[in-house]
């Protein structure tokens, strides 16, 4: 369900500021262990995944307490599109599994945390059994706070960790302060607890650290999260056609823009350039490697990587491109205000802003239509799309945790991946009805109480399969699983798919400058020429010892199947 608007800009850092795209779980993640299968040091690195992780991975049984209408097929999340009867709500965990101890939670939280003592914290620890204590963290500064608290004696029962945190030491702090999970949950074991067995095999491999299952997943669809999202109201009204290919795309923005009317066709378009030109993925580690041809290759020696930032350089040249992108103000502000006003009619983000930018005109400008879409090749032939991984974020146990706090920690789990309408699934992501939210007609709307208390909170423990719901507007809910499904028919999963991997340390860094170069590069600041040459220092700073490194895991390890 997708209560709460979703952030600005497609950054991993302000995707979750919602309970919707906790929930949705829309990224991947990163981490570790030694090719051989032992645990190894974050000096030299490693992978947990492959071969080596299979047989610690949970038994996969399926559930079927709610059939969605529109199953998952090609990547995609599950969709449901009918409203909710609480009356019909089913139960998917029958019995209290906790056992009254109190369990500490350290998560990152984005907005002004709720009091400890709040009407959805009691009703969430009674249907559990289990008493948490949050220590919400600000999720803008969460990597420092993080590495401050692994680095000491003094972590709480659980931590919650998003993929994009594990940078420098954290890794390892991970693999030496984190329990094993896996006595409890692997092989037949999980099958205690049924919501956590219903989790897909992919997002339990993404959870393996340091040769051990640490990790309790947000699983997440492998399709590309990112949409171009467009107004297609205002292109029926004008005649606008969807472009198919590049040469169409520039064509198209060059008719919409109008900079004395305050009418630009789109902001940064870099994202959906790489998905035209068919530019392997590099969100998450591993970052863009593919082996191809029989020979490993990352996404920055790659022509397509180059050529999706000359057009993109183009459409900024043209001046087609909104005032704000060209100063970079669009990725630290909200367009939902100016895209609604027509200052531009597109702009690539999280598909949650689907939804949301829907729901914030609904009311008021009730003719306002947004849509997502469809990829293409840059030559108006079918995409290549990169999958992306399959979980993004983790909650792990402390390795001093009693046995009966590991337990209640997954009593917890279970009911929090729970599926779409079960009573588990409402309570999570909604609290507790007439407090925290009202439903009419069918539809779950949150109070303002709802906004302060459930929010970045028990969905951050573990997380159901992918889903879309969204009974308010169920043609968006469709819209949204069907685009999924579409562009996962064109999807290919990379060589290490689903791979936990940890690069040697004496690596760290060795990539950073490359995101603020793309960035200079299409604003016109610097030339693809410069891009050239820093692939060709990265060559030499360490990039071909690091190829050398990663062929070794996919020799050890072989690639990641499917």
């Amino acid at each position: 369900m997708t209560p709460n608007a979703a952030p600005s800009a497609p950054s991993r850092r302000t995707f979750l500021a919602s309970t919707a795209v906790a929930a949705a779980a829309v990224t991947g993640g990163m981490p570790l262990l030694t090719a051989c299968g032992s645990a190894d040091s974050a000096a030299r690195g490693g992978t947990s995944a492959g071969r080596n992780a299979r047989k610690l991975l949970p038994a996969f049984v399926a559930r079927d307490v709610v059939a969605p209408d529109i199953p998952a097929k090609n990547g995609s999340a599950a969709g449901f599109t009918r409203g909710l009867d609480l009356a019909d709500l089913r139960t998917s965990v029958p019995r209290k599994l906790g056992k009254g101890n109190k369990v500490t939670v350290m998560s990152p939280f984005w907005g002004s945390p709720p009091e400890q003592d709040n009407a959805y914290y009691r009703a969430m620890n009674d249907l559990t059994g289990v008493d948490v204590r949050w220590h919400n963290q600000d999720g803008n500064t969460y990597e420092q706070k993080l590495g401050a608290v692994l680095a000491s004696s003094d972590v709480p029962d659980v931590v919650v960790i998003p993929g994009w945190n594990m940078n420098g030491k954290i890794p390892s702090a991970v693999i030496s302060k984190f329990a094993d999970l896996g006595p409890h949950l692997s092989g037949d074991a999980v099958k205690e607890y049924p919501n956590l067995a219903a989790i897909p095999s992919d997002a339990w491999q993404r959870s393996v650290f340091g040769g051990r299952l640490r990790g309790l997943p947000q699983p997440a669809p492998y399709v590309t999260g990112i949409v171009p999202l467009y107004r297609k109201d205002v292109f029926d009204k004008e005649g606008y056609r969807v472009p198919r290919s590049a040469d169409e795309f520039m064509s198209l923005a060059k008719d919409i823009t109008n900079a004395r009317a305050k009418r630009w066709a789109c902001l940064d378009m870099k994202w959906t350039a790489f998905q035209m030109f068919g530019v392997l993925s590099g969100s998450e580690k591993p970052l863009g490697w593919n082996l191809a041809g029989g020979k490993l290759v990352n996404r920055i020696e790659t022509d397509e990587y180059l050529e999706a930032l000359e057009w993109t350089r183009k459409l900024f040249a043209a001046g087609v491109v909104h005032p704000d992108a060209r100063l970079g103000k669009s990725q630290a502000t909200d367009p939902g205000p100016k895209f609604a006003a027509g200052e531009f009619l597109i702009y690539a983000n999280n598909i949650s802003q689907w939804w949301s930018r829907t729901a914030e005109q609904a009311a008021h400008n009730p003719g306002f239509k947004v849509w997502g879409m469809d990829l293409f090749g840059h030559d108006g032939g079918a995409p290549r799309l990169w999958a992306e991984q399959p979980a993004g974020i983790f909650a792990f146990v402390n390795k001093n945790a009693s046995e009966a706090v590991v337990r209640d920690v997954l009593a917890v789990a279970d009911a929090t991946a729970a599926p779409y309408g079960t009573k588990e699934y409402m309570l999570t992501n909604y609290g507790v009805e007439g407090v925290h939210y009202t439903v009419k007609k069918g539809v779950p709307t949150k109070t303002d109480q709802g906004n302060i208390d459930v929010l970045n909170a028990y969905v951050m423990i573990a997380s159901p399969a992918p889903t879309i719901a969204h009974p308010d507007f169920p043609e968006v809910a469709r819209g949204q699983v069907e685009w999924q499904q579409r562009m996962g028919a064109f999807t290919t999963k990379s060589s290490f798919y689903g791979m936990q991997i940890t690069e040697p340390s004496r690596y760290t860094g060795l990539g950073n400058d490359f995101e603020q170069l793309e960035d200079d590069i299409v604003r016109g600041r610097k030339k693809i020429g410069d891009m050239q040459q820093a692939v060709s220092d990265w060559r030499g700073r360490g990039g071909d010892r690091l190829r050398d490194w990663y062929r070794k895991i996919l020799d050890e390890n072989g690639p990641a199947a499917g």
